[in-house]
């Protein structure tokens, strides 16, 4: 069996295997499709082609340039995605639905990140001459994840009814850019930081969400927000800050693995923000899901071909069926975590959503230090602990203060804001 704790040496053996190389490189790649994309959106444009143009590529350009301009289309239109029917389903049909959707999160979120720690972690062909190999291309799983991502949102809106779409599609080139960077962050540090320590970046990522919600759009918080804000910065440095005697090398954190991290959490951050503003057409998340995979598969493919990363990729999966085995239920495990996100907010709203997924970190931290023996003392594990109880404490003090502003009357403020 493979142990693979020979992580950071290993990997930057060479300078082209270094991350910061990687990423430069990469984004060339993508510079070299969005370039000539923006040139050609901007002619288009200044020749008011919506106006002159013709001919049988007139309905391409004006849907991937211009869209159909459907903002107004109203949420009561039977065409969104479909409601949930409380009034006529049992109790038991709804407690039978919030399993199958916490199951199917669970199983899903825990399987993607098994896998991806012992893909990004784990050599392959291991024998006892021989170490075998590290599969190093973030990328190529990145592509692989969305291609599949993409296929599965085209069949669904494909086959079940969907509201008009208006959205000019070039607009999801700049979500998919950002998602594809943070994806390919998340896997990078991987080979700098544990599992645990990047569960637990991703629980803190309200800190500098709130920084910058307080310095770039002036918002106001309430206090219980500062408080949990406290609680999981103070969680999250107890357990970087622990120290086991005898730890395991891959929870060593690097510098490398804490600037990685930084670029998922900005590039995350720029994603959800975009694609908000992208709903105010009134699409479905399926849609939002397609519309964004079709440029993911487009820059990723576009730049592993530049590289010559792909055939290299493909002669990995030939050389070791294990890994083509996990890259493929990684994908299909991602695709899948997608739907069931879907369909759980639909029925049961995100306060019920954000609360199996807070107790799926607290499941993927605890299956990686059983399955790769990750280290974590007791000053570590009380981190942990405090991270989720202030994650828990957010939902509900949030879902209390919708209760009462809907009690209190209009121009009254509940909760005084700073």
């Amino acid at each position: 069996m493979a142990t693979g704790e020979e992580i950071t040496p290993a990997l930057q053996g060479s300078w082209g295997d270094f991350w910061l190389f990687r990423f430069f490189v990469n984004a060339a790649g993508y510079a070299s499709i969005v370039v000539p994309g923006f040139l050609l959106i901007q002619y288009f444009k200044r020749r008011n082609y919506l106006e002159t143009g013709r001919g049988i590529c007139f309905p391409v350009i004006k849907s991937c340039v211009f869209g159909s301009e459907v903002k107004s289309v109203h949420q009561e239109d039977g065409s969104l995605a479909p409601r949930a029917e409380p009034t006529e389903s049992s109790t038991a049909r709804q407690v039978f639905k919030l399993l199958f959707c916490a199951a199917g999160l669970q199983a899903s979120y825990l399987t993607w990140g098994v896998l991806q720690e012992r893909v990004m972690t784990r050599t392959y062909g291991a024998t006892e001459t021989d170490p075998g190999e590290k599969f190093k291309d973030s990328q190529f799983l990145v592509f692989m994840n969305r291609i599949l991502a993409f296929t599965v949102a085209g069949l669904y809106c494909a086959l079940t009814k969907q509201p008009r779409h208006g959205a000019p599609m070039y607009k999801y080139s700049f979500a998919s850019l950002s998602n594809i960077l943070s994806s390919w962050c998340q896997y990078e540090a991987l080979k700098y930081i544990s599992f645990p320590t990047q569960v637990l970046a991703k629980a803190s990522k309200v800190i500098p969400v709130m920084m910058m919600g307080k310095l770039v759009s002036r918002k106001s918080y309430e206090y219980w927000e500062y408080l949990t804000a406290a609680l999981i910065s103070v969680g999250v440095s107890m357990f970087l800050l622990s120290s086991a005697p005898n730890r395991h090398v891959s929870t060593v954190t690097t510098f490398s693995g804490i600037v990685l991290l930084a670029g998922y959490i900005i590039f995350d951050s720029f994603t959800s923000n975009w694609q908000d503003a992208l709903f105010t057409y009134k699409m479905s998340p399926v849609q939002m899901m397609f519309g964004v995979n079709v440029f993911s598969c487009l820059f990723t493919v576009g730049s592993l071909l530049e590289q010559g990363a792909l055939l290299e990729s493909l002669r990995f999966m030939a050389r070791h069926s294990e890994f083509t085995a996990h890259a493929v239920l990684l994908s299909v495990c991602s695709a899948c975590g997608q739907l069931f996100i879907f369909y759980t907010i639909n029925q049961f709203g995100a306060a019920v959503f954000t609360i199996i997924m807070t107790l799926r970190q607290a499941f993927a931290i605890l299956l990686s230090c059983l399955i790769y023996g990750h280290a974590v003392t007791v000053v570590g594990g009380l981190g942990v602990a405090v991270v989720f109880m202030a994650l828990f404490l957010r939902v509900y003090a949030r879902s209390r203060m919708k209760k009462r502003s809907k009690k209190i009357p209009p121009g009254e403020t509940p909760v005084q804001k700073v």
